[in-house]
C-alpha cells in the first residue's frame, strides 16, 4: 500500500494512473474529492493530525506537496507550504513506521531559486534526521504540458555536455521530461531504498530508461 500526497498535482495525478496501471494499492491524500483510481483520503497536507490514521498500514509514502509554478519571490509560500508539508508527511510516515519515503526535492547547489534551494535543502534534512529509509529525486525542471519553455535551452545543454569543464553542472541540472520523472518515481518504488538514496537528474534518467525497457518487453 503507498500513500500519496500531492495526487492530484501536475506529477502526482499521472503517478497515481500509472501506479494503479501496475496493479499497485494506493491511499492519496485531497483537501476535496478527486478523480482518483484509489481510495481517497480527505485530509490537509500542513497538518499530519487529518491523515495520519490513513498512513498506517501502508509500506511507502510518495511526497509531492509544494508551491505551484516556484518564483523566486516565494520563499515565504515555500515555508508555509513546502516545509510544513514535509515536516508533517515526515512525523506522520515516522509514526507509522513506513518502510520507504520518497520525496521529490530539486537539483542544488544551482545559480538561480536560491531560496526554493534553501527550503528544499531544508526539507531533506527532515528526512535525513528522520532516520526513514528514503530516495530523494533531484530534477531541475521538468518539462511537460505547460511546462515547456526550457527546450530552448537544449542546443546549449548539449555544449555544455561536451565540455569537460562544464560537464558535470550540465548533467546535473539537465532536463527530463514528465514522463521520465513519472518512470522514475515508479521504478524508486519498485526498488525501495535501504537507507538514503539521493538520484540526481542521470539517475532519474537511468531509472527510467530501465522502466520503459520493462515496459516494452512483449
Amino acid at each position: 500500500m503507498i500513500f500519496v500526497t500531492g495526487a492530484t498535482g501536475y506529477m502526482g495525478s499521472r503517478l497515481v494512473r500509472d501506479l494503479a496501471a501496475r496493479g499497485r494499492q494506493m491511499r492519496a491524500l485531497t483537501r476535496r474529492g478527486a478523480d482518483l483510481p484509489c481510495e481517497i483520503v480527505r485530509g490537509d497536507a500542513l497538518d499530519s493530525a487529518t491523515y495520519a490514521g490513513a498512513v498506517r498500514g501502508c509500506d511507502s509514502f510518495v511526497h509531492l506537496v509544494g508551491v505551484s509554478h516556484p518564483a523566486p519571490w516565494k520563499e515565504a509560500q515555500f515555508r508555509a507550504v513546502d516545509l510544513v508539508s514535509v515536516r508533517e508527511a515526515v512525523k506522520a510516515a515516522t509514526q507509522a513506521g513506513i518502510a520507504h519515503f520518497v520525496y521529490v526535492s530539486v537539483a542544488h547547489p544551482a545559480p538561480a531559486m536560491k531560496s526554493y534551494i534553501r527550503v528544499r535543502m531544508e526539507c531533506e534534512g527532515m528526512i535525513r534526521a528522520s532516520g526513514l529509509n528514503a530516495t530523494i529525486l533531484r530534477p531541475w525542471y521538468v518539462l511537460g504540458p505547460g511546462h515547456q519553455w526550457p527546450n530552448a535551452l537544449r542546443p546549449l545543454y548539449w555544449i555544455a555536455e561536451q565540455i569537460p569543464a562544464t560537464r558535470d553542472g550540465a548533467l546535473r541540472l539537465g532536463l527530463v521530461t514528465i514522463e521520465q520523472m513519472r518512470a522514475a518515481l515508479v521504478r524508486s518504488l519498485e526498488y525501495p531504498a535501504a537507507g538514503l538514496r539521493v538520484w540526481h537528474v542521470p539517475e532519474i534518467r537511468s531509472a527510467s530508461s530501465t522502466v520503459e525497457s520493462a515496459c516494452a518487453r512483449p
